[in-house]
């Protein structure tokens, strides 16, 4: 009796499908490299110095994969203080979701800012000391939006003796961008949360005074 010969079959050998998520992680990877090079050369040079050139040689990353994302140095500034911005709008939202009269429940995003600035030490002592005008600058408007957000969300009838709203947002911008660069310069030794507590208790009770009554 014969039997039939049955060919094994080889499994076909495919290409792996290259997913969105995958993708999307070099994309976030490149991003990252291009932002920490950024960073290293503001902290060594200045930003006004640092070139596209400059920073695509640090991060070992091409010029067309550069402005495929960004049109310049300054618009991937904008994109690591826009991840700063979601990281405290987060936690200003968590803290206004805690009851009216909580301790941290006003200007909740500060902690977080701290907290930030001491993992990045060294760039904001940088950026106070010398090159630093334009990105600072940008950090205060982002600091802006936050605090002006807050204050409407907060807002009650206005009152003819009220502070004007602009000169509030103006004080608080004012007085996070020095306790900074205070920090930084003169007293390093302290921990986010005791600069935080400083922050707090000069400026927490005159907003409100000024907007809460």
């Amino acid at each position: 009796m014969r039997y039939g010969t049955t060919a094994a079959r080889i499994p076909e050998t495919r290409r792996p499908v290259k997913t969105k998520k995958k993708a999307d992680r070099r994309v976030r990877r490149t991003q990252q490299s291009l932002y920490r090079a950024l960073l290293e050369l503001t902290l060594k040079h200045g930003y006004e110095a640092v070139s596209v050139g400059d920073i695509i040689a640090h991060a070992d990353v091409g010029r067309s994969t550069f402005y495929a994302h960004y049109a310049g140095k300054e618009g991937l500034l904008l994109s690591g203080l826009n991840l700063l911005r979601d990281h405290l709008l987060e936690h200003q939202r968590a803290a206004q979701a805690a009851p009216e009269n909580s301790p941290g429940r006003l200007l909740g995003f500060s902690s977080a800012l701290f907290e930030h600035v001491d993992s990045h030490r060294d760039l904001y002592r940088a950026l106070g000391q010398s090159g630093g005008g334009l990105v600072m600058a940008r950090i205060r408007s982002m600091l802006s939006d936050l605090v002006r957000l807050e204050l409407a969300a907060a807002r009650r009838p206005e009152r003819s003796d009220d502070i004007p709203r602009g000169a509030v947002v103006n004080f608080v911008c004012d007085a996070l961008v020095s306790q900074i660069l205070w920090w930084c310069e003169k007293n390093p030794r302290l921990t986010p949360a005791e600069v935080d507590s400083i922050f707090r208790r000069l400026v927490v009770p005159s907003v409100r005074a000024a907007c809460l009554g």
